[in-house]
């Protein structure tokens, strides 16, 4: 884990998310406290459980991004469910420890993309003398009765030569042909349920079914990528991935349980069975408990679980009691403000404005929004989503979208030059769908 300060981690989240910052303090002192357990002594450490989130706010106000941006900082595995698919089929829907499953795929990734980066340069080594010997293949033998023979040290010279060639590009486009291995898919397997298997079926399968192997022919620059993905699978060893895979995923792990706010018992009885099926399934996962997978057993005590919903019809506290108390952190995300919607324009290094300013700029157009075109798309954004449905920061990519329509399909036929979007620009484009409320709710 990167060693980061709260501050620092804060600091970090408001380049990217504008406000919010109770739930940046509370996600920011988690992941410190993950670092902090992980110098406590080997006794202590197995009993300092996560302290679970539970983020509570409208959509579109930065729930989800808060998360997926944590886990991007600290480089730790990460996945986002939303808890109303488990409510999908019959009374448990789909089986609740399939997230567990896809959180380790998710940390094998990342441990196999730490190993392949330590075995790269070998691997370049190694695709180069295979490239070497698919275009100056060795002599069979050596005949110096032959009328032209080739020794071992012509060879050589020649070898070297073609070496020098290759990694300056210049034999980029002679062929070769390269012999290339497919895995046997048996077609009787569909993905439809197969997260609820145990074991690797799919490993089986590939050690019953025989190897297709094919020769193709392509050019050097195209082998070169094929030989290097051989060559990173042959050098990196798998069992050693897996392993630190489940390790990563037991103590750095993040699931970001959105919607939990939907399997809340309501008034209605027929889902209401369903709902109460799915906090009961979650609870022993959210509360610790190991999770066969094809990698290995996972424990789940020192995932760090956060959950997320509106909460607009129910309350935290209607949820199952036990489940309640494995989110002891509870954190409000405020509705957005005209204000806040001016900072999400202009502020994020991703903000709206840079981005369609770079797409219009591949068309060597330059956009120039003007501060009141800025403070006027905010002010629409704030008005929609009081007159309408409240979608949060959401609403900011249809009015934009809405606002640049014409621009960008003109674009790519317009003389190239400097276009400047102003307050009559945006209010050409927007004030007659924003005073229409009908058209408003379709539209915008």
């Amino acid at each position: 884990m990167r060693d980061l300060t709260p501050r620092e981690i804060v600091a970090e989240l408001d380049r990217h998310i504008v406000g919010q910052n109770s739930a940046k303090r509370a996600v920011a002192i988690a992941i410190r406290n993950r670092w902090r357990r992980q110098r406590l002594p080997e006794e202590m450490r197995p009993e300092v459980a996560p302290k679970n989130i539970l983020m509570i706010g409208p959509t579109g106000v930065g729930k989800t991004e808060i998360a997926r941006r944590l886990a991007k900082l600290t480089g730790a595995p990460f996945i986002k469910v939303e808890a109303t698919k488990f409510t999908e089929v019959g009374y448990y829907g789909r089986d609740v420890e399939s997230m567990v499953r896809e959180l380790v795929e998710n940390a094998i990734g990342l441990v196999r993309e730490r190993e392949r980066k330590s075995v790269e340069e070998e691997a370049r080594r190694r695709v180069e003398d295979r490239l070497l010997d698919l275009l100056a293949p060795p002599p069979i033998s050596y005949d110096a009765a032959a009328e032209s023979p080739e020794t071992p040290d012509r060879h050589e010279r020649t070898r070297e030569k073609m070496r020098a060639m290759l990694a300056a590009g210049d034999l980029d486009e002679r062929k070769v042909e390269l012999t290339i291995e497919q895995k046997a898919v048996p077609m009787m397997f569909t993905g439809m349920g197969m997260e609820q298997v145990d074991f690797d079926l799919q490993g089986v399968f590939e050690k019953i079914l025989p190897k297709n192997t094919s020769r193709r022919e392509m050019s050097v620059a195209d082998a070169r990528r094929v030989l290097f993905e051989q060559e990173c699978d042959a050098l990196i060893n798998q069992e050693k991935v897996n392993t630190a895979a489940i390790e990563l995923a037991e103590n750095v792990g993040i699931i970001f349980l959105d919607e939990i706010d939907k399997i809340v018992a309501g008034e209605t009885k027929g889902v209401d069975v369903s709902r109460q099926g799915v906090q009961r399934d979650l609870l022993p996962i959210v509360e610790g408990t190991t999770i066969q997978t094809k990698y290995g057993y996972v424990k789940t005590d020192h995932v760090l679980f956060v959950a997320a919903g509106a909460f607009h019809r129910a309350k935290p506290s209607e949820l199952m009691p036990e489940l309640q108390g494995r989110f002891p952190i509870r954190v409000e995300l405020t509705d957005l403000t005209k204000d806040d919607f001016i900072r999400i324009l202009t502020e994020p290094r991703n903000a709206l404005t840079k981005q369609y300013t770079a797409l219009m700029e591949t068309e060597g157009m330059m956009l120039h929004f003007t501060t009141e075109a800025i403070d006027a798309l905010a002010n629409y954004a704030f008005k929609v989503n009081q007159t309408t449905q409240n979608i949060g920061a959401r609403r900011l990519y249809t009015i934009m979208e809405r606002l640049l329509e014409e621009l960008s399909f003109e674009a790519a036929d317009m003389k190239r030059g400097d276009i400047n979007i102003d307050a009559a620009y945006v209010k050409d484009k927007l004030e007659a769908l924003s005073q229409d409320e009908d058209l408003s709710k379709f539209i915008l």
